[in-house]
């Protein structure tokens, strides 16, 4: 990712869009709020040089502080103004930034999604994007109002007496020292605290989602130690760092502000010797009183400054990152045979598909057989266009696939997994994903045609009963028959079943069989099964072995061969006598 030429705050600001401007208006508003509440301090200095004076008149008196009640006010009144002003700007930006960050997800390739932990990119996607609210909603307006008050007390106090300005800065470099200090390192700390929140936000979805294994398994205080070693890291990456700077911190917090320290005794010396009059040396100490408020509002965001071109380079690390490149439109219709020629994949760097090359003809049903860890799924989903070929061609008559838009491809296929995801929502809502413009009777047809209207109609609520997170609230064998009813209920061209009724027991899977099989008539259907007689019928089988195509034909064909797909056949038929011996 290359470094953006406005910084980490310009890429902030130009993701705000038609809301820039009000990032602008809560800017002068801060600083009319700031000229509010700097311009009592003038009016405090001239009663008292009034009242010292002893010409002090009463008529005046209650007028300025009639002036000092009415800038308070105004203070307040701008502050909120800019601040609702700050606040709707950045939460629209912040959305945009978070669904550029969920969009980018469904165009990168499978591969470099599922490559990373799922409590990392949620720790991104949404802590991260939340921690920049306090950069964009309050340090813009603020921090920028709060260096301009003190710059504007300095430069009066300078008009009045020169040396006395020179005293209220004298606090200044000793707190830039602490202030320094305290950043030594800070990237580092930092750096640990960002990937120490990310593992264990990692580690806790993990013994969340494992949580069924580690019970039966046996493993809950070794997977619970490995929970509490990452929340352990956590805590001492920030107490650590916290350690490291909290002497400096507290140091430059005290000195900085403290102006106090050098005018009073410098001023004091000037006055007595004559240098400066007693009632410019009062407003002086008024005026230095001013700057204590802004300095340690300045202060307070030094944290936050520092930690945003991390945040914001983790933030654009997804944003950024490579997509599959697809076109906006397509100028030719989509159809015809499936292509794969001289196909290779790798994935972390390994080779998985060694140039797979085959041919799928329109509305032919095909299976890919073969060891677990062949290369069947890969194969399956590059033709869904879920990752990029490494090199080789998928075409779909005639076209690369990757010439198409992702949008009007997914409408041609329907991809069935063994572990299908089911959202938190209703079954019936669930099926419907599969077209959102389906009646509630087409849902129940398509649940009804793929064998699961029985057990959903016996389920709490039937159709309106939510699944739970994940479909957590069904079995896998149920969870895999609503999302084979979702896909058939798409009609998509080409249907690809990758080991969709591994969960399902023979029985149901003979049903979900004989459903498909209707419902496909017409279609190209590639399945992958690990039962073999489920796909025996097929008008070609692929023989996928360590990433080759080693045998292709038809159930009798490569029977008769003798070759893997036999010995596949001679095991799968002697576990099936065992099965119905039991």
């Amino acid at each position: 990712m290359g470094k953006d030429k406005n910084g980490s705050f310009g890429w902030l600001l130009s993701q705000s869009g038609e809301r820039k401007g009000k990032f602008t208006l809560s800017v002068i508003l801060a600083l009319i709020s700031m000229l509010c509440g700097i311009a009592p301090y003038f009016f405090i200095a001239r009663i008292v040089k009034d009242l010292l004076a002893e010409n002090a008149d009463k008529g005046d008196y209650i007028i300025n502080c009639a002036i000092i009640l009415a800038l308070w006010l105004g203070k307040s009144l701008f502050h909120a103004l800019s601040t609702a002003n700050s606040h709707l700007a950045t939460f629209h930006t912040l959305a945009v930034i978070r669904k550029k960050a969920l969009d980018k997800l469904a165009k990168m390739p499978l591969g470099d999604v599922i490559s990373q932990p799922s409590g990392a990119l949620k720790s991104t996607i949404v802590e991260r994007i939340d921690s920049i609210e306090t950069t964009l909603a309050h340090i813009l307006p603020e921090f920028t109002t709060g260096i301009g008050a003190p710059v504007i007390i300095l430069v009066y106090a300078f008009v009045i007496s020169p040396k006395l300005g020179l005293a209220a800065l004298i606090t200044v470099p000793l707190g830039i020292v602490c202030y320094a200090l305290m950043m030594f390192g800070y990237e580092e700390n930092y750096g640990r605290t960002v990937r120490a929140t990310k593992a264990l936000n990692a580690v806790t979805t993990e013994y969340i989602n494992g949580i069924e294994v580690i019970k039966v398994f046996g493993k809950a205080q070794s997977s619970y130690e490995k929970f509490a070693a990452a929340a352990k890291e956590s805590a001492a990456s920030f107490v650590d760092w916290m350690r490291k700077c909290n002497v400096y911190m507290t140091f430059a917090m005290c000195i900085m502000p403290a102006t106090m320290l050098s005018v009073l005794p410098i001023g004091g010396v000037m006055t007595m010797h004559g240098t400066i009059s007693t009632a410019d040396f009062i407003t002086v100490i008024i005026l230095t009183v001013g700057l204590i408020e802004p300095l340690i509002g300045v202060m307070s965001y030094s944290d936050d400054i520092a930690q945003m071109d991390t945040i914001v380079t983790e933030v654009r690390n997804i944003i950024d990152a490579p997509e599959m490149v697809r076109p906006d439109t397509i100028s030719r219709a989509i159809g015809g045979d499936i292509v794969l020629d001289d196909v290779r994949f790798s994935y972390s760097d390994k080779e998985i598909l060694h140039g797979v090359s085959m041919t799928v003809r329109k509305g032919e049903f095909i299976a890919l057989v073969g060891p677990s860890g062949s290369g069947k799924s890969t194969i399956a989903r590059l033709i869904a266009s879920l990752w990029d070929t490494g090199s080789g061609t998928i075409t779909i008559g005639g076209v690369d696939i990757r010439e198409i838009p992702l949008d009007e491809y997914n409408k041609r296929i329907a991809y069935v997994s063994q572990d299908n995801f089911l959202f938190d929502l209703t079954v019936r809502e669930n099926i419907r994903l599969g077209n959102q413009n389906a009646s509630d009777s087409e849902v129940e047809e398509a649940a009804k045609k793929c064998g699961c209207h029985e057990f959903i109609m016996g389920l709490e609520n039937g159709y309106d009963t939510v699944v739970g997170t994940s479909g957590g609230r069904l079995s896998g064998g149920e969870r895999q028959r609503i999302a084979i009813a979702r896909a058939m209920l798409k009609d998509a061209d080409i249907i690809i079943l990758d080991e969709a009724t591994a969960y399902t027991d023979p029985e149901n899977e003979a049903v979900i069989q004989r459903s498909v099989a209707r419902l496909v008539e017409g279609k190209t259907l590639i399945v992958i099964a690990h039962r073999l007689s489920t796909v025996k019928n097929a008008d070609r089988l692929y023989v996928i072995n360590d990433g080759i195509i080693e045998e292709q034909g038809t159930h009798d064909e490569l029977l008769k061969k003798g070759g893997l797909y036999s010995s596949m056949w001679s095991a799968h038929i002697l576990a099936k006598d065992g099965e119905e011996d039991v």
